[in-house]
């Protein structure tokens, strides 16, 4: 699988009192997921994410996530700018760890392998979740 936005941590960063990182996605990797997400561009893309240990080797992140893009009306088919502003907890456990449990009130878990987390990854996970499957513009009207 190619990674468009990757931005590596060490597990092994995260000790004791948790950790702010902020990362933002070039122009080339927003082209990159843009043609990922099927929108006719992203303009921008950032997250902040606070990470602590829940255990071990499972990290817990609060990310607020920010995105400006452009989507395609499925009323006028016209394109227009939007905004994506979420905030969301996911907990990164070890590739193979992931729980069975499908609790929609449990926060969804990133696998990871060889002790590294890959925010940007997780970051476009969260856009992905975020992006409306029907947009509509502004004052777009169905026709009668």
């Amino acid at each position: 699988m190619t990674v468009e936005f990757h931005r590596p941590v060490p597990i092994g960063q995260i000790r004791g009192e948790p950790i702010q990182i902020d990362i933002e996605a070039t122009e080339a990797e927003c082209r990159a997921l843009a043609m990922r997400m099927d929108v006719p561009a992203i303009r921008s893309l950032r997250c902040s994410f606070k990470l602590s240990r829940e255990s071990n080797s499972v990290v817990r992140a609060e990310g607020r996530l920010h995105a400006d893009l452009v989507q395609t009306c499925i009323v006028s088919l016209d394109d227009f700018g939007t905004e994506i502003a979420e905030s969301f907890a996911v907990r990164f456990v070890p590739s193979g760890e992931e729980s069975d449990d499908i609790d929609p009130d449990m926060d969804d878990e990133v696998p990871y392998a060889d002790g590294v987390l890959d925010l940007g990854e997780a970051a476009a996970e969260q856009l992905g979740l975020a992006i409306d499957p029907y947009p509509r513009m502004p004052g777009a009207e169905l026709p009668d």
